[in-house]
C-alpha cells in the first residue's frame, strides 16, 4: 500500500469508501497493494469480516484485485463482476429477460440494393433522410435537436461520452436499483458508481443532491421506463431535479429514453430545459426490432464533438444498411400502428399483473415499460419458489447496489389471465417462504 495513504473506517462500507477515495485522489494507485484483512481489521479496531466484507464489495466492482499469494491490488484496468442473467432452465416461462413481446415488433425489411461507394462513409456517416427523422423524433418531446448524431445503441453511446468526459477514478451518479448492464459498463471504464435512491418518480432529488455535492461528474438516468421499477419523471419531479442540476452546470447528465415509444408515459426530460451539458439517447431496439443496434443522440455541441470526435478514432460510422434500414420503419405507418397497440397492450399487461399481485396482498410497482419490481425478503427463496411452480424471475440483485432486495417480473408477454396465475402462484411461494425461513 502507498506509504502516504492510510485507510479509514469503521463500518464496510466506510472502509471500502476510503479505498475509493484513495484512489480517486491518487493516494491509492494502480498496482498499490491493500493490507491484508486480518492486519487492517487490527489497525482499524474492526473484525476481519467488515474488512473482508469490504474487499468483497470492491472486488465486485472491478476496483481492486486478489492475487493469492500477491495479496490484494488496486486493480491495473478494473473489470466488472458479471451481473449477466442465468440461462433459462428448459420448461419454464420466462419473465426475466426485458425483452419485448415479437407479437408487437414489425418484420424487418432490409435495403432492396445497397450500391457499392469508393472509400468509407467517414465524411458522411449519417443518412440524411434518418438524420431527419431523428431531429423530429426528438424535437416531437421538446428535446433540442440542434445538434443530433447517431451510436450503435445505447451503451455504445454513454460508454463513448463516459470515456471522453472523465477519468479513470472519476464518480458517476447511477440509479439504484438501475439498469445492470449499466452497472456494469461504468466500473469497467475505471469509474466509479455513486447511487442515487429511485422512487415512482424517478432519481430523488435529495440522494440526488448528494451524489452531485460528492463531486460526481456524470449523471446517467432514465426519464421514463426505467430499469428495473418503471418509475418515470412527472412534470415536478423533473423541475426539482433542474434546479437542482442547476447548481451543477459542468456536471454532463446523460438520459437513457430507451422507452420513448414502448414505456407508456409521457415525455417530462431534463433533455428539454436547457441544461448546458446533456445528451439524450434514443434506441428503437424496444419497439422496432432487438437486433436494430442503432442509437439517436441529441446534445449540446460540446458533447457532440467529442463522441463524434471519438467515434471517427473507432468504428468510424454506424452501418449505413442498418441506417436505411430504420429509417424505413420510423417512417412506416403500419409500423407506427403496430407500436401503438403493444404500447397498449403493455400497459394493460404491467397493469393486470400489479393488480393482481395486489388483491393478493403484494405490493408491485410498474408505471412504465416492460416490468414490474416486486419488493421481497429474500430473492433467492422467491425465485426459487416460483421456478417450482413454472416460472422464471429474475432475482434484484443485479439491478441493485444498495437498494433493498426484489425480484423482476418482464410482463411483456404475460397476458392477464397468466398473470392471475403467477400472482397466486407467488403468493402460495411467500406463504411457504414466511414458515420456512421466517419471510
Amino acid at each position: 500500500m502507498a506509504a502516504q495513504y492510510a485507510i479509514e473506517g469503521t463500518t464496510a462500507k466506510g472502509i471500502a469508501a476510503s479505498v475509493e477515495r484513495g484512489m480517486s485522489e491518487g493516494g491509492l494507485a494502480p498496482g498499490d497493494a491493500l493490507p491484508p484483512v486480518r492486519r487492517l481489521a487490527e489497525d482499524l479496531g474492526v473484525s476481519p469480516g467488515t474488512v473482508a466484507t469490504a474487499y468483497k464489495e470492491l472486488r465486485q466492482r472491478g476496483l481492486i484485485v486478489t492475487r493469492g499469494r500477491g495479496g490484494t491490488v488496486v486493480a491495473e484496468a478494473p473489470a466488472v463482476a458479471s451481473r449477466r442473467p442465468p440461462r433459462v432452465p428448459t420448461g419454464l416461462v420466462d419473465l426475466a429477460g426485458g425483452h419485448p413481446d415479437p407479437a408487437f415488433l414489425p418484420v424487418l425489411r432490409f435495403p432492396a440494393t445497397v450500391a457499392p461507394v469508393y472509400g468509407s462513409h467517414r465524411a458522411a456517416p449519417r443518412l440524411a433522410d434518418l438524420e431527419a427523422l431523428t431531429r423530429a423524433w426528438f424535437e416531437r418531446d421538446g428535446v433540442p435537436a440542434e445538434h443530433v448524431t447517431f451510436a450503435h445503441g445505447a451503451l455504445d453511446c454513454i460508454a463513448r461520452l463516459l470515456s471522453t468526459e472523465l477519468r479513470p477514478g472519476d464518480a458517476v451518479a447511477v440509479e439504484d436499483p438501475g439498469f445492470h448492464h449499466l452497472l456494469d459498463l461504468v466500473p469497467a471504464l475505471g469509474l466509479r458508481m455513486v447511487p442515487v435512491t429511485v422512487d415512482g418518480e424517478g432519481l430523488v432529488p435529495d440522494a440526488l443532491r448528494s451524489a452531485l455535492r460528492s463531486g460526481v461528474r456524470a449523471v446517467v438516468c432514465s426519464p421514463r421506463g426505467q430499469c428495473p421499477t418503471g418509475a418515470f419523471f412527472t412534470q415536478a419531479r423533473r423541475n426539482e431535479l433542474v434546479a437542482l442540476l442547476g447548481e451543477f452546470p459542468e456536471v454532463l447528465v446523460i438520459e437513457d429514453d430507451h422507452h420513448a415509444e414502448a414505456g407508456g408515459a409521457a415525455s417530462h426530460t431534463l433533455a428539454a430545459a436547457g441544461l448546458d451539458r446533456w445528451a439524450q439517447v434514443r434506441t428503437v431496439s424496444k419497439h422496432l426490432g432487438i437486433d436494430l443496434r442503432w442509437a439517436g443522440v441529441a446534445c449540446d455541441a460540446v458533447t457532440l464533438a467529442r463522441h463524434d470526435g471519438r467515434m471517427l478514432m473507432t468504428s468510424g460510422w454506424v452501418s449505413h444498411v442498418l441506417q436505411e434500414t430504420v429509417a424505413g420503419l420510423l417512417a412506416d405507418e403500419a409500423a407506427r400502428e403496430l407500436v401503438a397497440t403493444g404500447r397498449r397492450a403493455y400497459g394493460e399487461r404491467r397493469t393486470a399483473l400489479i393488480g393482481a399481485l395486489g388483491a393478493h396482498g403484494i405490493r408491485a410497482v410498474g408505471a412504465s415499460g416492460l416490468n414490474v419490481w416486486v419488493p421481497v425478503r429474500d430473492e433467492s427463496a422467491v425465485v426459487n419458489g416460483l421456478r417450482t411452480q413454472g416460472w422464471w424471475v429474475a432475482a434484484g440483485a443485479r439491478f441493485r447496489i444498495d437498494a433493498p432486495p426484489a425480484v423482476r417480473i418482464t410482463t411483456a408477454a404475460l397476458v392477464p389471465e397468466d398473470a392471475m396465475r403467477l400472482a397466486a402462484d407467488f403468493a402460495e411461494v411467500l406463504g411457504d417462504g414466511q414458515a420456512t425461513y421466517g419471510g
